[in-house]
């Protein structure tokens, strides 16, 4: 049974029992992007505290963001550098006055969508929640994905221009990975409590696999683990 999300922020406020409580004020609507620049590649770096994610492709700008918060202090910190044809995009939920977990009243909610021409190396950290996070268009050359407590899914279908490997980590939720069937696929996927379930690939032991895998000019490589929940593969 998937575990609901108040179960999942609550597990995550008991972990964090230390933590100042958060004053709710008005609903404040944010938004920020950046322009393309000369960049060969941007290195993306989103960490969220608690709250709900959603990124995705589709902007003719680098990036473009909109943030929907009731904590003054949760207000997102943005900036956007660049050297030598290398960006560096960074997105943060500040960390003031201890950890960060929502309670009842509280709303942190982020619609981030990046360029899909550009080749990006995406890092993206959640610390209880959901994430909804749709990559499959883009130029992707890596990916690091890992949640705290909550639920992720992560969709790579598209026709990826280059190999690349994509880390992702839970704790306490449901995982599931949407995989293309064009490309080879090869998968190492450790879980714990609630297994791991796979459709389109070969399994051999703790290694998941598609057919297209040697065949293909481009391979995706997926390193994954969960924790007290279950992984879903999905190449179909």
């Amino acid at each position: 049974m998937r575990p609901c999300l108040g179960a999942l922020l609550l597990i995550a406020a008991i972990a964090c029992s230390g933590c100042a409580t958060k004053s709710v004020g008005p609903t404040q609507h944010d938004t920020s992007s950046f322009d393309r620049d000369n960049s060969e590649l941007v290195h993306v770096n989103l960490t969220m505290r608690a709250g709900e994610l959603k990124v995705e492709s589709g902007t003719d700008k680098l990036a473009a963001a909109d943030f929907t918060y009731n904590v003054p202090m949760w207000k997102p910190s943005v900036s956007y550098n660049s050297a030598n044809g290398v960006g560096y995009l960074t997105m943060t939920q500040p960390e003031e006055g201890g950890g960060v977990h929502i309670s009842g009243g509280q709303r942190n909610e982020w619609d981030v969508r990046l360029n899909r021409d550009v080749a990006m190396d995406v890092a993206i950290h959640v610390g209880a929640g959901d994430a909804r996070i749709n990559l499959g268009a883009m130029d992707l050359r890596g990916l690091e994905m890992s949640m705290g407590a909550g639920t992720l899914d992560l969709d790579l279908r598209g026709s990826p221009k280059m190999s690349y490997t994509a880390h992702v980590s839970g704790g306490v939720g449901d995982a599931t990975v949407h995989l293309p069937t064009g490309v080879g696929i090869e998968a190492v996927a450790t879980g714990g409590i609630g297994g791991i379930d796979s459709s389109g690939l070969h399994n051999d032991g703790h290694r998941y696999f598609n057919d297209a895998l040697g065949k293909s000019n481009v391979t995706i490589h997926l390193d994954i683990a969960g924790g007290v929940g279950s992984i879903k593969l999905a190449a179909d």
